[in-house]
């Protein structure tokens, strides 16, 4: 769903270091991308190749003490990298939510999930406790919870991987975004479940004009969502193209390796053909 707009998200020349006990590493470098309204930007690549850094960059989520963000990130004209904590506080969220990767990592363990999910959607409007209540509650239902009332009661330990998964996702898409950020957002999910969710990112994107990043190690899910991938290795974007031509016809010999290293099941013809 690509579009002739003015670009929601920009970054460009974005470099990480991160100051280790060996020296200086570079995490991320010479990173370039950008999003428009409503488009879906897949990033993909093997584990430790730079793609959730990016994705913390973007949010200024890294330890500023450990770790060096340049090049610009801009979020509708507004330059993010370096702007004050307080500023950002405004803008994570809001305007650019994010889906981790480990839902568990998510929570405070000692508040429920309702007080939690009511304070963010309150922080970010002028909602009064009732109306974020009820929107929490509309939120749960779109990701497929049942009985939100009383999950709203409950604590993150005692909802399992999956459920805090939806329940993350539910609390990131409920102030429909600009931008979202969205980590492996089915890894913890059934096939059912994970249907559901895709749906759900897909209707963000098509009803509220939300631009997604998203990062996943399931091919199968890019293909499906993705306008456009990006192929990150050893920290930079090894290729970039529509998500048909990238698939069909990758020119990367990087590219060209991770696509071949798909799981795939061998077929036993001989079994085929007896039933």
């Amino acid at each position: 769903m690509g579009t002739e707009q003015s670009p929601v998200l920009q970054v460009r020349d974005l470099h990480v270091q991160a100051k280790t006990h060996k020296g200086v590493s570079t995490l991320v470098q010479d990173v370039n991308f950008e999003l428009k309204r409503g488009q879906v930007l897949g990033l993909i690549g093997e584990s430790g190749c730079g793609k959730t850094v990016t994705g913390m960059s973007i949010l200024q989520m890294l330890d500023q003490k450990t770790t060096k963000v340049k090049g610009s990130i801009s979020l509708l004209g507004r330059e993010l990298n370096g702007l004050a904590d307080k500023e950002m506080r405004k803008i994570r969220g809001k305007e650019i939510a994010y889906i981790m990767q480990n839902p568990m990592n998510a929570f405070t363990p000692v508040f429920t999930i309702g007080h939690q999910m009511i304070e963010t959607i309150r922080s970010h409007t002028s909602f009064n406790k009732k109306q974020a209540k009820e929107l929490a509650i509309e939120a749960l239902h779109n990701v497929s919870l049942s009985n939100p009332i009383k999950l709203l009661k409950s604590y993150p330990f005692q909802l399992s991987g999956g459920m805090l998964q939806r329940v993350m996702i539910a609390t990131a898409v409920c102030l429909h975004p600009s931008i979202l950020i969205a980590d492996e957002p089915t890894t913890a999910l059934d096939v059912n479940n994970q249907k559901a969710v895709l749906k759900h990112l897909d209707a963000m994107r098509s009803e509220c004009g939300t631009a997604i990043l998203l990062i996943s190690h399931d091919l199968g899910v890019i293909a499906e969502m993705a306008d456009e991938v990006a192929v990150m290795q050893k920290g930079r974007i090894a290729e970039k193209a529509d998500v048909f031509q990238l698939f069909d016809a990758p020119k990367h010999e990087y590219t060209k390796k991770l696509l071949g290293a798909r799981l795939t099941l061998p077929i036993d013809e001989r079994a085929i053909g007896s039933i």
